[in-house]
């Protein structure tokens, strides 16, 4: 009885072990790959000599999205409204946090603006104030990435306020890189209208809002 006892419990031991070794294959097989809407920075458009200050506010977006999951329109879905949170593909921050400090450096280095969102601000010179928001968004592989961009901007001497609203769609080829890089592009759009805004604005004319 005790050699059978004995033998019984190797032999859980022995089954149990294998499945915890399983187990760590099975994650070791999936790694967590992260990603980023930072791109490097393209030559500016203007120098920082002209002394431009704007201060980008953090982005307002849905809440299903503020998180580092990428969030995607489920392909499975008949009715396209269910999506997929992808636990393993991941934003190197929050997204809210990554499309901030996307738009914030691409619209600063468009303009050769100094962006004080996160310094001192300068007490002898105005400056653009830009608040932004992603009001739609919808991601899907193989498909489109489809976004719609509202911002106001807002010169802090003397208040005076413009806003516009884009929407842009970029087609994307399969998997998840390409997906990104989709993503990129609508960011890309959405700092080229915004600088071009700003630019507007700065020079006294009323900016006119993209198509």
């Amino acid at each position: 009885m005790i050699t059978t006892k004995t033998t019984s419990n190797r032999l859980c031991s022995a089954i149990l072990t294998l499945a915890a070794a399983l187990a760590l294959a099975g994650c070791a097989s999936s790694p967590t790959r992260f990603y980023t809407l930072s791109t490097p920075p393209q030559a500016q458009t203007q120098t920082q000599n002209s002394r431009l200050f704007i201060e980008i506010s953090p982005i307002a977006l849905p809440e299903r999205l503020a998180r580092p999951q990428l969030v995607v329109r489920s392909a499975g879905s008949s009715s396209g409204a269910r999506v997929d949170i992808l636990e393993q593909e991941r934003w190197s921050s929050p997204f809210n946090n990554e499309l901030r400090d996307a738009l914030a450096s691409g619209i600063a280095n468009r303009l050769g603006a100094i962006d004080v969102s996160r310094s001192g601000r300068p007490t002898d010179q105005p400056v653009y104030r830009i608040a932004i928001e992603l009001r739609e968004f919808d991601a899907a592989p193989g498909d489109k990435v489809q976004a719609t961009y509202g911002w106001s901007i807002t010169r802090s001497d003397n208040a005076k306020t413009s806003a516009c609203q884009l929407s842009v769609s970029q087609p994307v080829a399969a998997g998840i890189d390409a997906l990104v890089q989709g993503v990129q592009r609508t960011v890309a759009d959405a700092v080229n209208a915004i600088a071009a805004n700003v630019t507007t604005f700065k020079s006294g004319a009323t900016p006119a809002c993209p198509s």
